[in-house]
């Protein structure tokens, strides 16, 4: 059910997002805005200039204390200990029998306090902090456990001219890619300025005080950047084929499958790890349609292998066909695969591609 609108949480930038004409939708539990001038117009900004997300319903968590990082490598697929002072890192939380339960970035700081801040998913986020103090209190060691969930608001700046445009606003260090910084934005002190981004574009995320949103906002604003809304952030991540959780990825799937073995290091003994099969019987592979039509979540996939499910579909706005990812019979899975999508009854032609589905022209 969704909720009712006066039960949904909002983020410091709310009235910035009604003033600007966005559609706002339940998400998450979150009041958020899907689209402002269109998804078209909007995804096309952030591939050709500077366009900026509220993404401060997504989580956080703040891991301290000496043993910090042997506690994140028990609970986190990759290896904890090759994130860089002031780095980034991608990884997956496993259940024991290996279905995912979320992916996640996590930042370690030399700055602002140090550890590690770990960011979730909007609608894993209370799920995963449970999980985190679940295995911390069995955990013996030097460890403190903080859900810095109000401590930030979020901004993702993404696209090829994001960065010339946060030049004209930091004060403070460029940050390089998967590299985190503490600088000044706008005139905002102590602002987190993070080379992430789940676009396929160059871009930085920015971890403000929730009291400072509202100026950065403005500033971007003042240069021309274009406010992005939800809608047009998944059509984006769809076309490098970046994963969601809860189409992608799942408890009921592992990340082998998911493809994503490169993000789990076995060696380090996470929880899971001992779960997951050197091969699966599926894999998840983007594809595209040959012909018309637009693949939906849920869809039916047939392969000359077997059957097979799409978990993310959309209408590429800048290849101008239909597009998506699913799991279908390892058989199946090579590029160039021939297959069938079943869209509202009909059989719809598509091509297994190789990732990305969307490159940059030279």
């Amino acid at each position: 059910m969704t909720p009712a609108t006066d039960t949904l949480r909002r983020t410091p930038l709310f009235e910035r997002h009604q003033a600007a004409g966005a559609r706002l939708v339940p998400f998450a539990g979150w009041e958020m805005p899907v689209q402002y001038e269109g998804i078209g117009p909007e995804h096309k900004a952030v591939r050709r200039g500077a366009g900026v997300f509220d993404v401060s319903h997504m989580g956080e968590i703040r891991t301290t204390g000496a043993d910090a990082e042997a506690f994140l490598q028990r609970i986190l697929s990759n290896d904890v200990t090759r994130i860089a002072e002031n780095g980034a890192q991608y990884s997956v939380l496993c259940r024991e029998d290996g279905g995912v339960l979320d992916d996640l970035f996590t930042y370690r700081f030399s700055e602002g306090g140090g550890g590690f801040l770990t960011v979730t998913n909007a609608s894993n986020h209370e799920r995963d902090f449970a999980w985190f103090s679940e295995h911390a209190e069995a955990f013996d060691g030097d460890l403190e456990l903080h859900d810095a969930h109000g401590d930030f608001a979020m901004l993702a700046l993404q696209g090829p001219h994001a960065r010339e445009t946060l030049r004209r606003l930091l004060q403070g260090e460029e940050p390089k890619r998967m590299r985190w910084t503490l600088g000044t934005v706008a005139g905002v002190p102590e602002v987190g300025v993070c080379g992430t981004g789940y676009t396929g574009e160059d871009g930085v995320e920015l971890l403000i005080p929730p009291e400072g949103a509202t100026t950065v906002w403005d500033a971007l604003m003042d240069e021309g950047v274009t406010p992005v809304g939800l809608g047009a952030r998944d059509t984006l991540r769809l076309e490098v084929c970046f994963h969601l959780y809860g189409n992608d990825l799942s408890e009921d799937r592992n990340p082998i499958e998911a493809g994503l073995g490169w993000a789990c290091k076995r060696e380090t003994g996470f929880i899971g790890a001992d779960a997951l099969p050197a091969e699966t019987e599926d894999l998840l592979v983007p594809f595209a349609f040959t012909g018309p039509g637009i693949p939906r979540r849920g869809n039916a996939v047939t392969t000359h292998a077997g059957e097979g499910v799409v978990t993310s579909g959309t209408m590429s706005p800048c290849l101008e066909q239909g597009i998506g990812m699913a799991y279908v019979p390892r058989a199946a899975a090579e590029p160039g695969t021939e297959i069938e999508v079943d869209v509202r009854g009909k059989a719809r032609a598509a091509e297994v591609k190789s990732k990305p589905l969307y490159r940059k022209e030279e």
